[in-house]
């Protein structure tokens, strides 16, 4: 089985990429996805998370109240470096524990979302590394769209490594500014070129 290592910055496409790959047969674990269920109401990420930050950082019905702690993390590397310090290892357990799985039953072609991947030091765990990337442009014009400021935006990207540096560190890289088709299409290519029958 190939294990594949996608990342990208924030905005880049990186979702979209792992539609199109799902929709070749690849088995996708998205980091994102994990996370959430990680903070669920019981879980004890979340009871971690609490302790560390107080209860302010819950909302009345027990869940993780999201916006304020994006809030807090993204303006305090401290207190991002806590909250990465709790959820990380329990994500990479989790996306590591799903590969295994599927290549256990026989896939062909399994790909981890993993937004930090080069900052976690993750690489060494797959086959082939992609950074889907876009201009800065797009990628800013793509989080305004989903209601986000120009602060928050500024916030994020100087919390994650530049996508320079991902896409020099990565195997590939998709360019994602134009349409789905071309996107698709440099799927296309990049899998066939690697043999792989997803």
């Amino acid at each position: 089985m190939t294990r594949l290592g996608l990342t990208g910055g924030i905005g880049m496409g990186k979702s979209t990429a792992a539609e199109l790959l799902a929709k070749r047969g690849a088995k996708v674990s998205d980091s994102d996805q994990l996370a959430r269920e990680l903070v669920e109401p019981g879980q004890p990420a979340l009871a971690e998370i609490a302790g560390a930050f107080g209860d302010d950082v819950l909302q009345e019905d027990g869940s993780l109240d999201r916006a304020k702690m994006a809030a807090l993390v993204f303006n305090d590397s401290t207190a991002r470096e806590k909250l990465e310090g709790i959820l990380h290892p329990r994500i990479r357990e989790a996306w590591q524990a799903r590969l295994d799985g599927w290549a256990a039953a026989g896939e062909q072609l399994a790909v981890a979302v993993i937004p930090l991947l080069f900052e976690t030091r993750a690489e060494a765990n797959f086959d082939r590394t992609v950074c889907v990337a876009c201009s800065p442009e797009a990628q800013r014009e793509r989080l305004r769209e989903r209601g986000w400021s120009d602060d928050q935006i500024s916030s994020r990207l100087e919390a994650q490594m530049a996508v320079d540096e991902k896409m020099k560190r990565s195997d590939h890289v998709v360019w994602t500014d134009g349409t789905i088709e071309a996107h698709a299409a440099q799927w296309d290519a990049l899998l066939s070129s690697w043999d792989v029958e997803a």
